[in-house]
């Protein structure tokens, strides 16, 4: 580097250079040369968290009479213009940093009062100023919280409720489409395509309740508790002061965890939420699978259904066209079941008063969060609502189905059930034509006991 190419900073540990144009500072540089490691930086949702903490401090601060009113405004101002995503460029540190964060926490101070001071025009300090009734330790924390509480709010959770909606809409369009049910993916009784759907449906509404559920606890802030719980040097209002402001701000309803102690030294919530992400992947991969069977063929396989040809299936055979969204989809659900066991293993790392594994549960939450968001309404607007019914192929496999021989158990019983069963499948023939050979059943009888439509509706028919 040329003399024009930096300037000169100074932290506790002495003075090195720093690239001219960044706003960050001395901290910050050190972790960008101490931690040369993956290229991935803290993710933008994070870095609106941490902007967001500051303003609502540098509030907290100014209401309790702790800090000069013109460096709080100073102060916040610049803090909303991080959260926006103004700064982002200005964020260099890796994810793989120290464990509390600090370096994240020291290069949001260095850069938010880089810019205070130059809106004020006298210092505004990153520890005393910025950093003020705070540290890294529960700042770190407490942008976890905030970042995937408001992530699920925000983002997940509207999603969910658009796949649920198409799920609706599509179940009821395909209501009385009958077709042969599987278990074991073999041959079962018959279902609706609208029951089937419906099943989805009530699968993706009851994990986004399960999410909702665990919005309290993610909602909860370790704000307020500082270095190791006790909150030393920060005012015994400060963090309810900051969970009031945070709330207005965004909408959503955040509290002051009451137990710092706990907010500090564990990420139980953020273990809890990705569990629950991992349940709605769960949720996800059974509906992608279900797609891609359904769709198979269009002449070898299922084929129920045709997914919307979106691309080309292949570099060589043409034609081919791939089911690409559920298979998308399926990938998005393996990297978040990847991400949930990184992130307990991160929740494992409570040492006495601290976790020590924060930068990486923020990161593989919030990348949770977002494939999980956009996923869902991908599946819904790409996938479920344009698939058509291929009716031709769901009624020749309905017709020749010998599970239907099930309906007249309560007439003829299991055993002549298993036979006719049995007859008809080897010969290739409808079990209405063999019931007709083995049983004393009449045609009207026959048509009455096997009708798919009516088998749909369960009970006992005699």
């Amino acid at each position: 580097m040329n003399d024009k190419s930096y300037r000169t900073e100074h932290d506790s540990m002495g003075e090195l250079k720093v690239p001219s144009d960044a706003l960050w500072g001395a901290q910050t540089q050190r972790a960008v040369q101490n931690f040369l490691i993956s290229g991935l930086t803290m993710p933008r949702r994070f870095i609106e968290a941490l902007g967001l903490v500051k303003w609502a401090a540098a509030g907290a601060n100014a209401e309790l009479g702790l800090i000069k009113s013109d460096i709080a405004m100073a102060v916040q101002k610049a803090a909303l213009d991080v959260a926006g995503g103004e700064y982002d460029q200005h964020f260099p540190v890796d994810v793989f940093q120290t464990g509390s964060g600090t370096s994240s926490n020291m290069n949001a101070n260095e850069v938010i009062a880089h810019l205070a001071t130059s809106d004020l025009g006298r210092d505004v300090h990153p520890n005393d100023h910025v950093n003020m009734s705070q540290s890294s330790n529960d700042v770190i924390p407490t942008c976890v919280h905030l970042s995937a509480s408001i992530g699920l709010q925000q983002q997940l959770l509207p999603a969910l409720e658009k796949l649920s909606s198409v799920l609706e809409t599509k179940a009821d369009e395909v209501r009385d489409v009958v077709k042969t049910g599987r278990t074991h993916l073999m041959d079962a009784m018959p279902v609706t395509l609208g029951q089937e759907l419906d099943g989805w449906r009530a699968q993706v509404d009851n994990a986004a309740e399960r999410l909702r559920g665990t919005l309290p606890r993610i909602s909860a802030l370790a704000q307020g508790g500082t270095a190791v719980g006790t909150g030393i040097n920060a005012h015994p209002r400060f963090g309810d002061k900051v969970a009031v402001l945070l709330s207005e701000h965004t909408g959503f309803e955040f509290s002051s965890n009451a137990s710092k102690f706990d907010a500090l030294s564990s990420q139980d919530a953020a273990v809890e939420v990705s569990g629950q992400l991992r349940g709605l992947a769960v949720v996800l991969t059974k509906i992608s699978n279900d797609l891609r069977w359904m769709n198979s063929g269009p002449l070898a396989g299922i084929g129920e259904i045709a997914l919307p040809a979106l691309q080309p299936g292949s570099s060589i055979m043409p034609g081919k066209v791939n089911p690409v969204i559920p298979e998308a989809v399926a990938m998005v659900c393996a990297q978040v079941i990847g991400n949930d066991a990184t992130i307990a293993m991160g929740g494992q790392s409570g040492n006495f008063q601290l976790n020590v594994m924060l930068p990486v549960v923020a990161y593989n939450l919030i990348q949770s969060i977002d494939i999980l968001s956009n996923a869902a309404v991908v599946l819904g607007e790409s996938a479920i609502a344009g698939f058509t019914v291929n009716e031709d192929n769901i009624n020749r496999a309905l017709g020749r189905n010998p599970i239907l021989v099930t309906a007249l158990n309560p007439v003829i019983g299991y055993e002549l059930g298993a036979a006719v069963a049995k007859k008809a499948y080897a010969d290739g023939r409808p079990v209405k034509e063999v019931a007709r050979e083995m049983t004393d059943l009449n045609d009207d009888e026959l048509d009455r006991l096997l009708d798919p439509a009516s088998l749909t509706e369960g009970g006992i028919k005699n």
